[in-house]
């Protein structure tokens, strides 16, 4: 059998048996909930503000500071705004600045993951330097220098993020790399003469997606809560963009008389971190069995 032949009875063998594993997991009540939460948080994130008809802007200084009501469920801000509008359009901003900096973190990653697994030798030695002296400072502090020094705005928490972040994929993808193109079909294929870029493609890079992919999924939340921190700290968004860490700013000056403006975009921000982490942890089961993310931490 040829050696592409042989990777592809392996890929096929191997995505039967995920594809089972996958609905097994997916009926265990932890995994349901994370998708469940997942799920509902992306539609609110994709199609909650247009459904919802209301301004996340628009001020009523007579009706400033109401609790919770029928008219608005979430109660009212300082300036009259309805809190629920703020944290449905919120879920926009938040979501899509965890998965614009997942995304960076995923692509960076597992392309320097893959060079220096793949090259070995002085480009190894070279990358992953890199990679340690990145681990060298605590990522958030690492994200607050370069958003300090860049200036508050959601743009520079994305790149501050970004760039604090993509080592562990690097590190996760460099590992499985090294174990990957010692298999039998990767040296055959090699030896057959097919070209570097056709190995890594077909047959190193489907190994490696697995615990990347599991990676991901939990660095959504993480990110969630780092962008919402830095907002909070006023680096990130500014007022009056709702986003849910500038939201908890502006009401931790009202928590002994309008509790609900800092405890709805908080217990938001926990749902999310919740639902991401419950999915990730389910689909380790499946597609890092392992545990070759927990390593990489």
């Amino acid at each position: 059998m040829s050696p592409d032949g042989e990777a592809g009875g392996h890929a096929v063998r191997d995505a039967m048996a995920g594809s089972g594993r996958l609905r097994e997991t997916l009926r265990r009540p932890q995994t349901a909930t994370g998708a469940a939460i997942v799920g509902s948080l992306t539609l609110v994130a994709l199609i909650g503000p247009e459904l919802l008809g209301t301004d996340p802007m628009a001020q009523n200084l007579s009706n400033r500071l109401h609790p919770p009501s029928l008219a608005h469920p979430f109660g009212t801000d300082r300036l009259g705004r309805d809190v629920f509008a703020r944290v449905v359009h919120g879920a926009r901003f938040s979501l899509g600045i965890a998965v614009a900096v997942t995304v960076i973190r995923l692509v960076l990653g597992v392309t320097i993951g893959l060079l220096a697994g793949y090259a070995g030798g002085w480009t190894d030695e070279l990358l992953m330097r890199i990679v340690d002296l990145l681990f060298a400072f605590p990522g958030i502090v690492l994200a607050l220098v370069i958003a300090g020094i860049a200036g508050p705005s959601l743009t520079n928490v994305l790149f501050a993020l970004a760039v604090v972040g993509w080592g562990t994929y690097a590190r996760v993808v460099r590992s499985e790399v090294l174990s990957v193109r010692e298999r039998d079909y990767v040296t055959a294929s090699r030896l057959s003469g097919t070209p570097h870029h056709r190995i890594v493609l077909e047959h190193v890079l489907p190994n490696v997606l697995g615990p990347t992919i599991v990676l991901a999924t939990l660095d959504i939340g993480t990110v969630v809560l780092a962008t919402a921190g830095l907002s909070f700290l006023g680096l990130g968004a500014q007022p009056p963009t709702p986003e849910w860490g500038t939201m908890i700013a502006a009401g931790r000056h009202y928590l002994q008389t309008a509790w609900w403006l800092v405890n709805v975009p908080g217990l938001a921000i926990v749902v999310t971190v919740l639902g991401f982490t419950l999915l990730g942890d389910g689909l380790r089961e499946v597609l890092d069995p392992d545990g070759r993310t927990e390593r990489s931490s």
